[in-house]
């Protein structure tokens, strides 16, 4: 993943997070924030001790840039997110880690062409 797609600092992680929206699936929460004029995506990848020793971490860090790398011409300019890993991704083979990512980038519209759905209280 390119340096200019990657969130850094401490102080950009915290504006996402209190900013920003969360959507979330068993494997992974997602803080998105839209900023208007920027060019690129920005993404930023959090994996907590809970996870495993550093080789663990690593490897889940290394498969969520890989899945977001595969589909990073989809994915809205304009927008911060953060990923955070929870527990049973570990468990998972990169196929499935993958679909999940996606399913929860879909929960939070992170892809071009995603409108905002209505909510239906009928």
């Amino acid at each position: 993943m390119y340096r200019k797609n990657r969130l850094r600092k401490n102080e950009e992680f915290q504006v996402v997070f209190k900013q920003g929206t969360s959507v979330a699936n068993r494997q992974f929460v997602i803080y998105s924030l839209k900023k208007e004029g920027q060019e690129d995506f920005r993404v930023g990848v959090s994996v907590s001790k809970k996870m495993g020793n550093a080789v663990t971490r690593n490897r889940l860090r290394r498969a969520i840039k890989e899945a977001i790398r595969l589909r990073a011409d989809e994915i809205k300019s304009n927008l911060d997110f953060i990923v955070i890993c929870r527990l049973p991704a570990v468990d998972l083979e990169f196929h499935q880690f993958k679909e999940s990512l996606y399913h929860c980038m879909k929960k939070a519209q992170l892809f071009k062409g995603m409108k905002k759905e209505k909510n239906r209280s009928s």
